[in-house]
């Protein structure tokens, strides 16, 4: 059963692919994949961990050592995993490709290990509103984790949500957003990682439910890989996937920006 299951998000393949090469039923596969999803999920309390496994100063200063960004516990992006139209509410899936989706909210350390994931939003809506009505966003507003996540410019500018200059001067407001990049790839290579170790992400022929039943497993199946050592798989280049839409900073982020630049970045 868990072979299937492997077989399945491994490959992509669709479900009868993988059931003619194992002998078995389309039917049987389906409900396979399905037992082992609903099974890893339980897990996500386990091996999804916010703010990490690791101590808040370890994490900190791993993020710290890319590129001198400080205090940095987390680095946040979306992503688009595509599916077929499904039968209801069929125009919230279209995302801003024209293509149906599940736009997924991902949260990484330095080791590319998954911190924390929003598995059920469809794919028109925008990376803003995602985090702004996130669990996680409450908390981070409360005070709750001392430090920064980096997002890119699809998110607003918050006091704990820190996004680069829309305009950087010449000089130190370019050296922020420099070490702001090369800090917030991780996740940018996080999500590469995960899409290219399981390639049933590529497109998931499922009802949005069990998509995001999918996505579930397969980000728990991806911290285990990463803990365990695994070796990664190759990376394919992919079209960046920020959100046109810039929401306007938040006055108190803008000051926490500009702290951060001179007190870190100055010349």
């Amino acid at each position: 059963m868990l072979c299937v299951s492997l077989r399945f998000f491994a490959n992509g393949s669709f479900l009868y692919n993988v059931g003619d090469a194992e002998h078995i039923s389309k039917a049987t596969v389906c409900r396979t994949v399905r037992k082992v999803c609903l099974a890893l999920k339980r897990f996500l309390r386990i091996f999804v961990v916010f703010p990490g496994h690791k101590p808040l100063r370890v994490i900190r200063e791993e993020f710290h050592r890319f590129a001198g960004f400080p205090n940095v516990f987390g680095c946040i992006d979306g992503t688009h995993i595509p599916i077929i139209a499904p039968s209801e509410n069929e125009a919230d899936y279209v995302n801003r490709r024209s293509i149906h989706s599940i736009y997924v909210q991902i949260i990484c350390d330095a080791a590319h290990i998954i911190t924390n994931v929003e598995a059920k939003w469809p794919g028109s809506v925008h990376d803003s509103r995602m985090f702004r009505e996130s669990t996680l966003s409450n908390k981070l507003e409360c005070g709750e984790i001392d430090g920064f996540l980096l997002g890119d410019r699809g998110y607003p500018c918050q006091p704990t949500l820190i996004t680069p200059y829309p305009e950087p001067e010449p000089g130190h407001q370019q050296h922020f957003n420099v070490a702001h990049c090369r800090t917030r790839a991780r996740v940018e290579m996080t999500i590469g990682l995960l899409k290219a170790r399981f390639q049933c992400l590529r497109h998931l022929r499922v009802t949005p439910e069990r998509a995001c039943d999918i996505i579930a497993a397969c980000v728990v199946l991806h911290n285990i890989a990463i803990i365990r050592g695994e070796q990664h798989p190759a990376l394919q280049i992919q079209d960046p996937e920020e959100d046109p839409i810039h929401p306007a900073d938040f006055q108190d982020g803008r000051v926490v920006r500009d702290i951060l630049c001179r007190n870190f970045f100055s010349d």
